[in-house]
């Protein structure tokens, strides 16, 4: 039975309409690779100059080096609605179910015509596997830092941190957990409130799905940026040194402190903080993956000596 040419069409355009508002999140480690080739998420600047004593048996003299500033892939952070469904489809493995972490989904609600807002996603934070190609790509702009993670390693993997990810202890009763507008991605003055950073748990009372994945990302980054958090996890930190000075703690809404380049199920060629204005697909699957772009400043050692630097107005 043939099809009338404009019912074709509708079910063409229904179909079309569909893709786009919904798209299969599976990524692979060589996208991911190539991704971290970007300019504008690299924001490579020349902030200052460092001051070197290099001696010598003939004696001493200062030397200078230019301090730079770029950004670094430090690791990617995948939100998924089911145990073990990472879209990093090399490293799903890793959040397997096991004895106090199994199934996932969101909520149900006996309303059919109710949008379920109980929305449930595993998270994990690995580091990004793009090092290598990402430092001859930084390397062409000049000298470039080294980020605080190893590729592959796994940071935080939320189905081993079931306790504080699936019931929210002890963080649900924190005063970030209890005050309304503090630790907020959004605000309610602008009617763009997307969630709470606390409790730095996998559940969030929010009807869009992408949304979810965001704010499950920025609480997994925002736990492995600090230390000593009630979590199992590995900080994303790197002690400074002469002439290198590490990127610290995330914080919302702040791009100083760090920004997301979106994987899946869209990859993008920029990075942004959220709330961000750009296109928010929902993945069919519920899975979505950023990395994390953390800030880094370093200078090339000359001498033997760290005398300081002075930084550019």
């Amino acid at each position: 039975m043939k099809l009338a040419p404009r019912l074709l069409r509708t079910v063409s355009m229904v179909a079309t309409l569909s893709l786009s508002a919904s798209a299969s999140a599976a990524i692979t480690s060589a996208a991911i690779i190539s991704s971290t080739l970007s300019p504008t998420c690299l924001e490579y600047k020349v902030v200052g100059v460092c001051y070197w004593l290099f001696c010598t048996n003939f004696g001493c003299k200062v030397r200078t080096s230019t301090k730079v500033r770029h950004y670094v892939p430090d690791a990617v952070v995948s939100a998924y609605s089911d145990t073990g469904m990472n879209p990093w489809s090399e490293m799903s493995s890793l959040g397997s179910p096991n004895g106090m972490a199994q199934g996932g989904n969101d909520g149900t609600t006996n309303h059919v015509a109710e949008n379920n807002m109980a929305k449930f996603k595993e998270t994990d934070v690995i580091g990004h596997p793009g090092g290598a190609t990402f430092s001859q790509f930084a390397s062409g702009s000049g000298y470039a830092c080294k980020g605080a993670t190893l590729p592959l390693v796994p940071y935080f993997l939320s189905s081993l941190d079931p306790i504080a990810w699936r019931y929210g202890v002890p963080e649900a009763v924190y005063p970030e957990a209890l005050t309304p507008g503090l630790r907020e991605v959004g605000n309610m003055a602008s009617a763009d409130l997307w969630g709470n950073i606390y409790p730095r748990s996998g559940f969030l009372h929010q009807s869009n799905d992408y949304k979810t994945g965001a704010i499950m990302a920025q609480r997994a980054g925002d736990l492995t940026t600090r230390n000593g958090q009630v979590h199992v996890y590995l900080p994303m930190l790197a002690k400074p040194q002469d002439g290198y000075w590490p990127a610290g703690e995330l914080k919302e809404g702040d791009s100083t402190t760090g920004k997301w380049q979106e994987l899946t199920p869209t990859l993008s060629q920029s990075c942004a903080v959220f709330p961000n204005n750009g296109p928010q697909v929902q993945a069919a699957d519920g899975g979505y993956a950023w990395a994390l772009w953390r800030p880094y400043s370093c200078c090339q050692r000359r001498g033997q000596t760290f005398l300081g630097s002075t930084d550019f107005q």
